[in-house]
């Protein structure tokens, strides 16, 4: 672990936790920000293009000229509990992303809990992805960071079940993948997560759950048949609530003989490729560009 990443890690622990409880989760949510904004630096990256999709914002991102095309695209879900709006933090994820490899992007703001449910996130991203997939065939990507994790991975499922064509791959960033924190080792973790906490989580999934059992695999797709799903790659620190799981996400997707790989830092916190002062983070994002801009023309 480098220095950097442990002085990080330090520096959170004075961080309020927004999901302590089930009122701190509600209380944070009631009074959340709005959206960060498209900052400079991404925008001399890429053109921006803003649409309503479904009643819901949806920027887009297109790589200003670089002199080469990967000939791929990046479907990314943002992250926070479900509960709250886009950060900076995920803008400088797709920045550098953007950058990296070259990928194309679109970035839909969906709407949030407890006002918003899972089932209206999938009625706009089936439209993303539909639209996506008649512009760039099969080299449409699925990304997502915590609860956007959770909701890259349903998207992949839920797109084999409707025999859609398949996602060239799926990266997930410390995803969230059972709004029902289930796992035995979720209070072990816990004390090592200065990010999260079980019971407001709980909360949070029960509102996003909507008429939806928290089990579903629209909310909790760890509970999802994981055979015959693109390639999955996941980043995850240690140090975070959604580890185990996330670890138990790639042993059952490898049983169920698919293509997985897991980049686990044991010394990291939960979304650590948003920080990019740690050597950890540079090396997951230059991995996750990497394979974004690998995939070939018309595979």
């Amino acid at each position: 672990m480098s220095i950097s990443m442990a002085l990080t890690r330090f520096l959170l622990r004075f961080v309020p936790t927004t999901t302590e409880t089930a009122q701190t989760a509600l209380r944070f949510a009631q009074e959340r920000s709005s959206p960060a904004g498209i900052p400079g630096r991404l925008r001399r990256l890429a053109t921006v293009e803003e649409s309503t999709v479904n009643g819901r914002r949806v920027v887009r991102l297109s790589p200003r000229a670089s002199g080469r095309d990967p000939g791929a695209h990046l479907i990314y879900t943002h992250g926070g509990c479900y509960l709250y709006p886009i950060q900076s933090v995920h803008w400088r994820i797709l920045g550098t992303l953007v950058r990296d490899s070259g990928v194309s992007v679109t970035v839909p703001l969906y709407g949030l809990a407890p006002e918003h449910t899972a089932e209206e996130a999938y009625a706009l991203l089936d439209v993303l992805y539909d639209e996506a997939v008649a512009r760039h065939g099969d080299r449409v990507f699925l990304a997502g960071d915590s609860a956007g994790g959770g909701l890259a991975l349903g998207q992949a499922v839920r797109y084999r079940d409707s025999g859609r064509t398949a996602p060239a791959g799926v990266l997930l960033i410390s995803p969230w993948l059972d709004a029902t924190m289930s796992n035995p080792r979720v209070p072990e973790l816990a004390r090592l997560d200065h990010m999260l906490a079980p019971a407001g989580l709980v909360a949070a999934g029960t509102w996003w759950a909507g008429a939806l059992d928290p089990r579903s695999p629209l909310v909790s797709p760890l509970f999802a048949s994981l055979d015959s799903l693109p390639p999955v790659t996941v980043y995850q620190g240690g140090r975070d609530i959604f580890a185990a799981d996330a670890t138990l996400l790639c042993e059952r997707i490898a049983a169920a003989g698919g293509d997985v790989r897991l980049r686990f830092h044991p010394g990291a916190f939960h979304v650590f490729p948003a920080a990019p002062w740690t050597p950890e983070a540079r090396d997951a994002l230059r991995d996750a560009a990497a394979v974004l801009a690998a995939h070939p023309l018309g595979r």
